[in-house]
């Protein structure tokens, strides 16, 4: 394979080194080089997009989001809605990869917000009398 296993003896760690180093290629797209590339591409093995390049919706993810990146319209992405939609459908056929933010959930945070608050204003009411 590619591995190999080398031993190394006291010996062989009291010589100096003659490993020469290579510089870095910026172009290698396997680099991290955050989001964009230094050519422009989009970098899909940036650990930044948190795995959606790949998996059952990384085809539809990559098209909405090349489309986003790309687009020149006012509103930025306008132009995208088709590729956001189809990316959006096929994640809603895997709920488990793709989680959905519940509005019963959003709904309970809020609820519960607002009980917090209503704790607090009425212990500050007991407090002042």
């Amino acid at each position: 394979g590619k591995d190999r296993i080398i031993f190394a003896t006291k010996e062989d760690h009291e010589t100096p080194s003659s490993a020469e180093l290579v510089a870095d290629d910026p172009d290698d797209p396997y680099e991290e080089q955050g989001l964009i590339l230094p050519n422009g591409d989009i970098n899909w093995n940036c650990p930044c997009l948190g795995g959606m390049a790949s998996g059952p919706c990384g085809e539809q993810f990559k098209s909405a989001f090349s489309c986003f990146h790309n687009s020149t319209e006012e509103i930025k992405g306008s132009d995208c809605v088709d590729q956001f939609r189809a990316m959006q459908e096929c994640m809603q056929k895997y709920p488990d990869l793709y989680p959905q933010e519940d509005e019963n959930d959003e709904k309970s945070s809020k609820d519960l917000e607002a009980a917090s608050m209503e704790a607090s204003a009425a212990k500050e009411e007991k407090g002042s009398s």
